[in-house]
């Protein structure tokens, strides 16, 4: 079982790579808007949120202007960030015994 100061590296990294990630699906996604191509599927870029890549989600909506104002795309995707805290903070306490 991991140590704490593990636990927390892994889930720094895994933030940090699920947040990229998420943050370059939302820029290919605004991009192929533009151009007029095949668009990234909205349950796509709620799926890589809810796996914890929000923060970097949240950030392309912020610097993007991407899908920031689509309200019905707003609140699925906040509904998403509290599942996922939710998950962790769970996950967090079974780990602490």
């Amino acid at each position: 079982m991991f140590s704490h100061p593990d636990l927390l590296l892994a889930l720094g990294a895994g933030y940090t790579a699920l947040s990229l990630l998420t943050f370059l699906v939302y820029a290919y996604d605004k991009a192929a808007a533009r151009a007029g191509r095949r668009r990234v599927p909205e349950r796509q870029l709620l799926v890589l949120g809810l796996l914890g890549g929000w923060p970097g989600g949240w950030l392309a909506q912020q610097l993007l202007r991407h899908k920031s104002a689509k309200p019905t795309f707003l609140w699925r995707f906040w509904i998403s960030v509290g599942l996922h805290l939710m998950a962790l903070g769970l996950g967090w306490r079974w780990l602490a015994g």
